[in-house]
């Protein structure tokens, strides 16, 4: 069912894009790489070695309809507006953390939960509006300058997880804190290993800076709220454990390089 979703919304671009090759937009391409945070159901809220712990990687593929570099007139939206669509790939790994497993004497439940594993792996297809402070012309033209911007989207997003402990599987009073056995939002247990696909919401900020021409560096932070809480593989039930209050969000640290195809 993914592949047929990826090959429809792929197609999709694709008709766009062609649409659009004979008009005044400008066409940029890039990639960008680095670490993530994902604030999920494992671990203490707010703990450092949570967020320190629970990272992982992302690689991003972007593409760039840029309104100004071909524009005959100059008008407020060319100069300071681009839309980016992108095709971005992201694992994580996951243990609890915090006072939950570290703290007190060594009951069962501290075993158990130290002894819990989680990783996701997640592809995002999305698009998103890019706001940016300086006039994108006077930008491009000049080397040694800083652009900075605000970005806006939505992605969809697929995702494989996992759910799995040390001291055998998952399920059993014996490998599992009790939190997890119950059932939860349609699922038997209060943990899942799945494949599905949820909407997200992207919100971020970067600044490019004009390193030739034709290419430009870029560093970018971005904040991404998935529509699931399943996506980290664990989501005890929010009836009976009101302290899991909200969706899996990540956090995203990227540099990038960003090529202009023409002007």
């Amino acid at each position: 069912m993914f592949k047929k979703i990826y090959l429809s919304l792929l197609l999709l671009v694709t008709q766009f894009h062609s649409s659009i090759a004979q008009s005044n937009i400008a066409h940029e391409i890039g990639i960008t790489i680095g670490p993530s945070t994902f604030q999920s159901d494992y671990g203490e809220r707010y703990n450092f070695d949570t967020n320190a712990g629970n990272s992982g990687l992302t690689v991003g593929f972007l593409h760039y309809l840029n309104f100004s570099s071909k524009a005959d007139r100059d008008t407020y939206f060319s100069e300071h507006f681009k839309v980016r669509s992108e095709l971005s790939y992201s694992t994580t790994t996951f243990n609890h953390f915090g006072k939950w497993v570290d703290e007190g004497n060594n009951s069962i439940g501290k075993q158990q939960l130290r002894a819990m594993r989680g990783a996701t792996k997640f592809l995002n297809i999305g698009v998103q509006g890019e706001f940016h402070l300086t006039n994108i012309h006077d930008f491009e033209n000049s080397i040694g300058t800083f652009d900075p911007y605000l970005s806006l989207g939505l992605a969809y997003t697929f995702y494989t997880t996992e759910a799995t402990s040390t001291l055998g599987p998952l399920g059993t009073p014996s490998t599992t804190p009790s939190k997890y056995l119950t059932p939860s939002d349609g699922r038997p247990h209060g943990f899942s290993t799945e494949s599905k696909g949820t909407v997200s919401f992207i919100a971020g900020v970067g600044t490019r800076y004009k390193l030739t021409a034709m290419g430009d560096l870029l560093v970018d932070m971005r904040f991404q709220y998935f529509t699931s809480d399943w996506v980290d593989g664990l989501n005890p039930n929010k009836t009976i454990y009101t302290e899991n209050k909200a969706n899996d969000w990540t956090v995203w640290f990227n540099i990038g390089y960003i090529h202009y195809l023409e002007f």
